[in-house]
């Protein structure tokens, strides 16, 4: 029938174990890519997030004159029948990836200063677009780049 010969074996450990350190090299490089890639989007979401509810403020202050006293993630921006937006979204989890601290990492930070102006915090872990990472504040003048 069939002979064996003694060279062709199979794979030698040495062989394996090469094998199963490549394999082990090329997934710890794809886990930081798809690491570095959910943190981009997450913060380009906050970004978006960011731009929608001032324009939402936006809309408010033109129909009454004045920012909102407060928002809430839970509740509608609306006066009357009139909605300026359904519901104020919520920072995307895990928040800020560690890189910023207190109310900015684990939520938007809305702050009415005066009728006319206002300030809202937040963080970003790795940046969106020409927006660097770290803490920030969005105005009635637009978005502060530090």
């Amino acid at each position: 029938m069939f002979k064996k010969n003694k060279n062709s074996a199979g794979f030698t450990l040495i062989e394996l174990l090469v094998v199963i350190a490549i394999i082990g090299l090329l997934s710890t490089l794809s886990l930081v890519a798809l690491s570095n890639a959910r943190q981009k989007a997450r913060d380009t979401l906050r970004t978006a997030d960011v731009k929608q509810i001032m324009t939402a403020l936006e809309l408010y202050y033109n129909d009454l004159g004045t920012y909102p006293a407060s928002i809430s993630t839970t509740t509608p921006l609306k006066i009357g029948s009139t909605t300026f937006m359904g519901q104020i979204p919520q920072n995307p989890k895990p928040y800020a990836d560690g890189w910023c601290s207190g109310s900015a990492a684990a939520d938007f930070s809305y702050n009415r200063i005066n009728a006319s102006s206002y300030e809202i915090t937040y963080c970003l872990a790795g940046g969106a677009g020409n927006i660097k990472k770290g803490t920030h504040k969005a105005t009635s003048n637009g978005i502060a780049n530090p």
